[in-house]
């Protein structure tokens, strides 16, 4: 028997691994998990009554096209069908998207720290990252990664709000932004957090898609409205964009669960803002509660918040997990707390505060 291995990708040598939020430990101290940015709440009014319908027709493979959900998502924000598509939450969109435009030789550029799977789906796709540091308040760094735009950049992030940091960018600058990036260089708004902003100031992404043909936004039903285990996210791009997007997706993807319990979240609208209003309260006291503690916290809009702690980054983890809630650290950085329920809430504020005490 030969001994020989199969001779894989090159490219696929020193992947960093994605790391999930852990879960509150079965049976342990942990009483709350605050670590993967989950809705605390149950499924919307009318989703757990049509994935139960949807249920019983495991054995027949889903609409491949997603009519009902691409129709839906069509009305509900006024662009045409053919500039939809979906996929397996927004990251599995956000990896056709490089599998569309970038491969050996190409560039992505991305905010550092941003969403954890940038570096991951762009290396897979053989890629090189750029990665632009955010500013010393935590926010993109608009003009420095204008400049690092090169003729081999195929593809840039604005991941607007920032994950992990809450941070947004801003309609004047993102148009002064988009103004200097080249045509034909695809800009990716990712809008995974969209219904937690409340700054006025913060553009809705597809209006700006609307007259740059460049720009496509990205957008989930993992996180205001809690379908995270049923992975279904969508883009909206113009149509070159969109067709691509049809060609690099996995055929049946999106299972027929998936995308009827989002027909159904879209038409629960009115329940989603009350939901989406109580947690941006919440954010709201969690906020004033860190600050008032000594902690200097970036203003977020999203939901969830930072502490840049640097070195201290895994005590402080680790401090909270002692307490009863699990939140995700970046060792060396800074920890990412979901805002949950206000018994979670409450918890992880109390360690802060226990914390803070022995800095």
């Amino acid at each position: 028997m030969s001994e020989t291995n199969p001779r894989l990708r090159a490219e696929l040598e020193g992947i960093p691994t994605y790391k999930p939020g852990r879960p509150a430990a079965a049976g342990g101290p942990v009483a709350y998990k605050l670590s993967s940015n989950e809705n605390p709440y149950p499924p919307l009014p009318g989703v757990m009554e049509s994935v139960l319908a949807t249920a019983g027709s495991f054995n027949r493979y889903p609409d491949m096209a997603c009519t009902g959900l691409m129709n839906e998502l069509a009305d509900r924000f006024g662009v045409p069908v053919s500039h939809i598509a979906t996929g397996t939450g927004s990251v599995g969109v956000a990896q056709q998207l490089i599998q569309a435009t970038a491969g050996p030789g190409d560039e992505v550029i991305y905010a550092w720290r941003s969403f954890e799977a940038y570096p991951i789906i762009t290396q897979v796709s053989g890629a090189t990252s750029v990665r632009v540091p955010l500013t010393s308040g935590e926010v993109h760094d608009l003009d420095a990664m204008a400049a690092a735009v090169t003729d081999r950049t195929r593809l840039i992030f604005v991941c607007n709000p920032n994950n992990p940091t809450g941070t947004v960018v801003r309609r004047a600058e993102l148009e002064r932004f988009l103004d200097r990036v080249p045509g034909d260089v695809l800009v990716v708004l990712d809008e995974a957090y969209r219904e937690f902003i409340r700054d006025p100031e913060v553009p809705d992404g597809i209006e700006i898609y609307r007259d740059r043909p460049n720009v496509c936004v990205l957008r989930t039903f993992s996180k205001a409205y809690g379908l995270a285990g049923l992975r279904v996210g969508f883009a909206v791009g113009h149509e070159p964009v969109a067709a691509a997007l049809r060609k690099t997706a996995v055929p049946f993807g999106v299972s027929q669960l998936a995308q009827d319990a989002a027909v159904a979240s879209l038409r629960a609208e009115d329940e989603l803002m009350g939901r989406v209003g109580a947690l941006v309260g919440e954010r709201a006291r969690v906020v004033d509660v860190l600050r008032d503690q000594g902690w200097t916290v970036p203003e977020t809009q999203a939901n969830f918040v930072w502490l840049r702690l640097d070195d201290r980054t895994v005590d402080f983890a680790a401090a909270c997990e002692k307490a009863g809630v699990v939140v995700r650290p970046f060792a060396g950085e800074g920890v990412r707390v979901t805002i949950g329920e206000t018994e979670a809430n409450d918890i992880f504020l109390q360690a802060a505060e226990a914390f803070r005490k022995e800095l």
